[in-house]
């Protein structure tokens, strides 16, 4: 069996969760600037060199991995450690199940088309 994990997380958590996936030997994933809303209690203005910003949009990155069953529980979490600032906004982690995938240059099937390095048998 398959999972996706979606995570979203702040900007500036990024780069150490993408290096702390790398530790655990998850190098192959997805990833894109998030716009979204959250539930923030607080809604506060601050100004920045002139610029009035509003703390309720916190710039996010969403990521994506599809991984073995073996690999999510430590996946998870590696991202929610690394992701970690103790506020509020700090993101989301979903865990997905995945009917098929299909590695399109070897034409590998299931587990192994996202077989990698990092995962054990």
């Amino acid at each position: 069996m398959m999972k996706k994990i979606e995570a979203i997380v702040r900007t500036s958590k990024f780069e150490d969760v993408k290096t702390e996936l790398k530790k655990i030997g998850i190098d192959f994933f997805s990833y894109w600037e998030a716009s979204g809303i959250g539930n923030e209690l607080t809604r506060e203005h601050h100004s920045y060199r002139g610029t009035i910003y509003d703390t309720q949009y916190i710039p996010r990155i969403l990521i994506s991995i599809v991984l073995r069953d073996i690999n999510v529980s430590k996946t998870i979490t590696c991202i929610e450690k690394a992701a970690f600032t103790g506020e509020v906004g700090d993101g989301m982690i979903f865990s997905y199940n995945i009917e098929e995938s299909v590695r399109i240059s070897n034409g590998a099937r299931g587990e192994a088309s996202t077989a990698g390095p990092g995962d054990k048998s």
